[in-house]
């Protein structure tokens, strides 16, 4: 299911002068920190900019940079470290600078928990986009190690005893997956009568977004043709599940899968015959799809935007592009890709807990201050607000994101307003009910 581990990202990250441990190798040296030292102070530089001078805290960065999940996020640690430099240039946490620790996890369920455990012993706490942490995500709850970051992963993010772990995207999840009216609704107003869903079998999230999005269609008055959440991880040969789709006659898509199998379904597809009406991509709206190999293939499907493109500004995304076009070398016509966005908003989200835990923070203040936020949306990049003080367990009362369509030349806002949905009473998925 997994191929063998692979060398590649981590040089490409090594390049970047950024601290790196793999998965199954030592983080060097590094010392548990559970608190920041009491010495700390700012001094203003003449550029405006306040140097943070104070002890370092580290924050650890975990996401697969090599083997399959490198398709979605190998180029992520880009956004979390922007996130540190612009919040270092202000001073840092209370004149404590940030140090980034960038753990790969080599999408190795094997060695996930060295990955994990390296982040706990090295880093005060850690940042999370990984689509495999949840097999590993005892260790940061036994140690009381705070966690943000991406939700995608599986259901601990809303599970006791998991309350040290905060989605920055979603604020919480409820374990039972309630089936959801936003996808199944789209669809069906875009011309769509017969789906295609498809999920990673290792994945709960992966297969219960397929489950949810095939009974969310069905709600909306649509039939399921293939329902299939046996996907390896990273899969890209679709040729038996292309000739199924045929058979079954669907006619519209959602595969809830990272770029490299979505758009292998989609080739494999289109090969095969199969003529759909709307096709919706829960990722992939990125710069380099743009013009790939799979471009054509691709043109008149919608995308997901969970946070606020760059195409429609307000204040919380020119900060963003500014900070990466300062710290990650971004061009002025550039835009993060769904793995950039995740690590900025997680480093964003862990930057709030530092902050609102004192000039010197430890772990367990900085969980207590999240676990009271009653309003977050970071900066302004979600369409939805997120609440950490009642929510544990819960989905937030609306489901939103903004729709892209990929048009000859680009992406294209299908509409300035998000598109949204509510979760349906007595409903759950991860039953398969």
């Amino acid at each position: 299911m997994f191929r063998s581990r692979t060398m590649t990202g981590m040089f490409l990250v090594a390049a970047l002068g950024l601290p790196l441990v793999a998965a199954g190798c030592s983080s060097g040296g590094s010392s548990t920190a559970t608190t920041a030292s009491t010495s700390s102070t700012a001094t203003t530089s003449s550029s405006g900019t306040k140097a943070a001078t104070g002890s370092p805290i580290t924050i650890a960065y975990v996401s697969s940079l090599t083997g399959e999940g490198a398709s979605q996020d190998g180029s992520s640690p880009a956004g979390f470290t922007a996130r540190l430099d612009l919040q270092n240039a202000e001073g840092g946490i209370d004149g404590h600078k940030l140090v980034p620790m960038i753990i790969d996890d080599q999408t190795n369920p094997s060695g996930i928990s060295t990955a994990v455990q390296s982040a706990v012993s090295g880093a005060l706490g850690i940042v999370s986009q990984s689509p495999l942490f949840f097999l590993a995500a005892k260790y940061p709850q036994q140690a009381g190690v705070p966690v943000t970051g991406s939700y995608d992963d599986g259901p601990e993010w809303g599970q006791q005893p998991y309350t040290n772990m905060f989605a920055s995207d979603n604020g919480s999840v409820n374990p039972s997956y309630p089936v959801n009216t936003q996808i199944g609704d789209f669809l069906k107003a875009h011309g769509g009568t017969n789906l295609g869903a498809y999920g990673y079998g290792i994945s709960p999230s992966s297969s219960r977004a397929a489950i949810g999005t095939s009974k969310s269609f069905e709600h909306a008055g649509g039939t399921t043709g293939v329902l299939d959440t046996t996907v390896p991880f990273g899969g890209v040969d679709f040729t038996s599940a292309a000739l199924v789709a045929k058979q079954h006659n669907i006619d519209s898509m959602v595969p809830a899968l990272d770029n490299n199998s979505n758009y292998a379904l989609a080739t494999s597809l289109e090969q095969a015959g199969v003529k759909l009406k709307t096709v919706l991509f829960a990722t992939g709206y990125e710069p380099d799809t743009i013009g790939s190999p799979v471009w054509n293939t691709l043109k008149g499907d919608y995308f997901l935007s969970l946070f606020r493109p760059w195409s429609l500004p307000n204040a919380a995304t020119q900060q963003m592009q500014a900070a990466m076009e300062k710290y990650a070398g971004f061009t002025s016509t550039q835009f993060p890709t769904f793995g950039q966005n995740e690590a900025w908003a997680g480093a964003d989200l862990m930057i709030k807990g530092l902050l609102l835990a004192g000039p010197n923070p430890t772990r367990s203040a900085v969980i207590s201050k999240l676990r009271g936020v009653t309003s977050y949306n970071v900066n302004g990049l979600l369409p939805v607000t997120l609440d950490y003080a009642t929510n544990f367990g819960k989905n937030p009362p609306q489901t939103c994101a903004w729709i892209m369509k990929a048009e000859q030349s680009g992406f294209t806002l299908n509409s300035p307003t998000p598109t949204c949905g509510t979760d349906l009473p007595h409903t759950a998925t991860a039953s398969g009910s």
